[in-house]
């Protein structure tokens, strides 16, 4: 898709008001170092998912912080495409990207990038798109930042698709109901209009509403598209089902059904972040926060294959660190993602999904043996490891993930070892380097024990040097992203 440079500076300064501190989030406590003799081994669901940063933006544009259990940093990290080589071919969807350079915080530890880049559909094979739209018109869509946002996001949506698609309207409040059969989106103006004859007002049965979009699905579904609902919502379900684990419990059920889902966040102050990413995770979808326009073009109109079509689902990264070289390990952010060993190989195991042609990235802070260890070593630990082969690896990377149509899952190895590793940080690639400051700002906004006195300024360095090719803008809004929590971090610490 063609690029397109965003001004970004006035999203960071027009925001409206809107009332805050409502929000609920599923925090978990960050995590900490394992040592390797013990733990060698760290298993996670992969996560593509950007709602954290855009709730971090909205916020940051109200000059607040967000709350810590706000801030997802993988999620951060995640919001930015990276230039990582592209497999070669559909057969083996994921090329990993692997490199080991020193921290910018801790003297004496280093960062392992693992980075994978999926197969980038192309458009005359891309599969068809059958998408049911379920929208939140409860009274509390009234706001600019709500409703109309919604229908502009829909409208920008729809461009991205053709006459192989299908779009479906499903609307809820106190009740739920079906506003638009499946229509041929090659119908622009019957869907536009629509889109645009929706209101607000009511009670919020999302409950009913998840209920009606995934019928309607089912009775449409077609075995060649792929079957999404896009659920776009504020904030809670307060009418009928309304309880986290019965919903959640429903969407795991209608996954088997072959029907994805997304979830898109819009507005602040009652956001149920929690339920949302619990419907997201396990319905084998993404959960986005839509604040802005340009974040709704970047999410449905310069993403979109990446939004609609997945290239993998159930997609789990497991890392096993080396005793003879790693003495300690920590894998910054996914908390919420992490997973036990076993579920590596257990095919019933719930992961996340992957777009077509999307980056994603996981950065673990390694402690080298013989370094600075945060925690001291057993006095009767195990036996030192044999100098075997494999003895100058730093780690071993397995990524296990299921083609979109399949219930068994392939495997993909990667070791890290001494090629891929550069003396200083200055010498690694910008991607690197940008997601490192990435990686930075959100442990810096989850008051992150691990980070020493590494600022924002040092943020902002490291980001700006880092920025490398940026055509849509997204590395440059982040830079002025930082400099609004400089100022947001003045305003708290002078209040009384």
């Amino acid at each position: 898709m063609r690029a397109r440079a965003l001004s970004t500076a006035p999203d960071l300064q027009q925001a409206p008001a809107e009332p805050t501190g409502h929000e609920k989030f599923d925090g978990k406590p960050q995590s900490g170092f394992q040592t390797v003799q013990t733990a060698p081994v760290s298993t996670f669901s992969i996560d593509v998912d950007t709602a954290s940063y855009g709730f971090v933006r909205a916020s940051l544009a109200r000059d607040t912080l967000p709350p810590p259990a706000a801030v997802r940093t993988e999620e951060l990290i995640n919001y930015f495409p990276y230039g990582y080589p592209a497999p070669e071919n559909r057969e083996t969807p994921f090329r990993v990207t692997a490199s080991v350079f020193p921290s910018p915080w801790a003297e004496g530890r280093k960062i392992v990038r693992v980075g994978i880049k999926g197969y980038a559909l192309q458009a005359e094979a891309r599969p068809k798109a059958n998408l049911v739209f379920l929208v939140d018109t409860s009274g509390s869509m009234n706001g600019p930042n709500r409703l109309p946002l919604v229908k502009r996001s829909l409208a920008l949506l729809l461009t991205q698709l053709d006459a192989r698609d299908r779009v479906a309207i499903v609307t809820y409040a106190g009740q739920a109901g079906t506003v638009l059969e499946p229509t041929a989106a090659s119908d622009k103006q019957t869907i536009l209009s629509a889109i645009e004859g929706l209101g607000a007002g009511g009670s919020t049965a999302g409950g009913e509403g998840l209920r009606q979009a995934y019928a309607l699905a089912e009775r449409n579904f077609d075995p060649s598209a792929v079957n999404r609902v896009m659920l776009a919502t504020d904030g809670d379900f307060n009418v009928g089902i309304t309880d986290r684990d019965e919903l959640k419990g429903f969407v795991e059920r209608k996954r088997e059904t072959g029907i994805f889902l997304s979830v898109l966040g819009f507005g602040m102050g009652n956001t149920n972040d929690s339920l949302m990413q619990a419907l997201a995770q396990n319905g084998n979808g993404t959960a986005a926060t839509i604040d802005t326009l340009n974040e709704a073009r970047k999410v449905l109109v310069e993403e979109a294959t990446a939004t609609l079509f997945p290239i993998a689902k159930d997609v789990k990264i497991q890392v096993e660190f080396n005793p003879a070289a790693v003495a300690e390990y920590r894998l910054i952010g996914y908390e919420t993602r992490a997973l036990n060993r076993e579920d590596f190989e257990n095919d019933r195991v719930d992961a996340g999904e992957v777009g077509s042609g999307q980056t994603a990235t996981a950065l673990y802070e390694i402690v080298p043996v013989g370094g600075p260890r945060t925690v001291p070593p057993l006095r009767y630990g195990a036996a030192k490891p044999e100098s075997a082969a494999s003895a100058g690896d730093y780690a071993f990377v397995k990524i296990r993930y299921k083609r979109p149509d399949q219930d068994v899952s392939q495997l993909i190895e990667t070791p890290v070892g001494p090629a891929v590793e550069q003396p200083s940080f200055d010498k690694a690639d910008d991607d690197a380097r940008f997601a490192t400051a990435v990686a930075g700002f959100g442990e810096i906004l989850r008051n992150g024990r691990w980070t020493g006195r590494f600022g924002l300024d040092d943020v902002i360095k490291i980001a700006t040097s880092a920025r490398g090719e940026d055509p849509y803008g997204y590395r440059s809004e982040f830079v002025q992203l930082v400099r609004a929590a400089k100022t947001a971090q003045a305003l708290r610490s002078s209040r009384p």
